[in-house]
């Protein structure tokens, strides 16, 4: 198989590792109670890892993270050529899948700007899930709750 398509599985792998492992962490990090709590992290970033084995795993080997790979190429197991390449791949992964993070955040903003949605409705269309979640999510990028957040446009 191409070190490209290899590369962008490394890159959709990665990028899944983010968004389903540390999207999770990051719901669960401020509100240890609710939610899916560290037994649900735990599972969100097995389960992403379980399902990228299965899906890249015979295209690329799955390493998913840039220590595997140095530590593969270290012990002999990986070709030196190629771990330049992976690791790019890897890092742009794991930046699109905070990007996507991100996204779905300032989409929620956009909502508290523009509509008087109820904030668990918000959180739902966002894709955030619920209210608790997106009260996490906006007191860690923008420091604020989301009720707070509002008021700051409804004038």
């Amino acid at each position: 198989m191409s070190l490209t398509k290899r590369c962008s599985a490394e890159f959709l792998g990665t990028l899944w590792l983010v968004f389903g492992g540390c999207g999770s962490a990051v719901i669960a990090a401020a509100f240890p109670n609710v939610g899916i709590g560290l037994l649900g992290v735990s599972l969100a970033f097995g389960l992403t890892v379980l399902t990228m084995a299965y899906a890249i795993g015979h295209i690329s080997g799955c390493h998913l993270n840039p220590a595997v790979s140095v530590g593969l190429w270290t012990g002999k197991r990986f070709p030196a050529s190629e771990l330049l390449p992976y690791i790019v791949a890897q890092v742009l992964g794991g930046i699109a899948g905070a990007w996507l993070i991100e996204q779905r955040v300032n989409h929620a903003r956009d909502l508290l700007e523009t509509t008087t949605l109820p904030v668990d409705d918000v959180a739902r269309r966002a894709g955030l899930g619920t209210g608790a979640s997106l009260r996490q999510h906006m007191r860690a990028t923008v420091g604020v709750s989301p009720g707070a957040y509002r008021r700051t446009f409804s004038g």
